[in-house]
């Protein structure tokens, strides 16, 4: 669930103040029923757990909404979430996805170095099963493992390092920056027609 907790509260402090249709929509628009496996259900269960451990704050609205508030344990919980998302190489991509999807809530420098950090774990991780290819004996068709592995780590590098560089020369606007949708409250309701 630690994406779909990283997402839910990433879209609440994204709009300030959302109720859990909006937070819904705007995620399933995202794809991220696909790429995160997050479902209504998910959601809604989110919600009332993330307001359990007291890193949202609800409000009835009548005749029968509830709207949600990020805390500053909340705050504390989702910089936690984004930064682990980027600086830990996952063996399942759903937190990298929702790390990306909340990027530019993370200044510039603090989304470089946290990628750095991910670069240098999967360069590790390159390197050692690439060991492990040229060591291992018996039984061989298990190195097919372990070149599956150094093949995923060498492409995670490479995409890593694109991101990296597209970062560093000033692609997407990020916290703190001019048309960054990064700062808390600072996403404009869409209208749909």
């Amino acid at each position: 669930m630690s994406a779909t907790r990283l997402l839910v509260l990433g879209v609440v402090r994204g709009y300030g103040v959302a109720h859990g249709y909006l937070i819904g929509n705007d995620l399933m628009s995202w794809g991220a029923g696909e790429w995160a496996n997050v479902k209504w259900g998910s959601i809604y269960h989110a919600l009332k757990q993330l307001t359990k451990e007291g890193c949202l704050a609800d409000e009835e609205v009548p005749p029968a909404r509830t709207d949600y508030r990020i805390t500053a344990k909340g705050e504390q919980e989702f910089q936690r979430l984004l930064r682990d998302a980027l600086r830990r190489p996952e063996t399942r991509p759903d937190m990298l996805a929702a790390g990306l999807a909340l990027l530019p809530s993370l200044s510039r420098a603090d989304a470089v170095a946290l990628l750095h950090e991910r670069l240098a774990a999967l360069e590790s991780r390159r390197d050692a099963a690439r060991k492990q290819v040229g060591e291992w004996t018996d039984p061989p068709h298990v190195r097919e493992l372990f070149g599956l592995w150094e093949h995923t780590a060498d492409s995670g590098v490479a995409w890593t390092r694109g991101l990296l560089e597209r970062l560093e020369s000033g692609a997407y606007p990020m916290a703190g920056e001019r048309n960054s949708p990064g700062d808390p409250g600072s996403w404009p309701i869409l209208k749909f027609e």
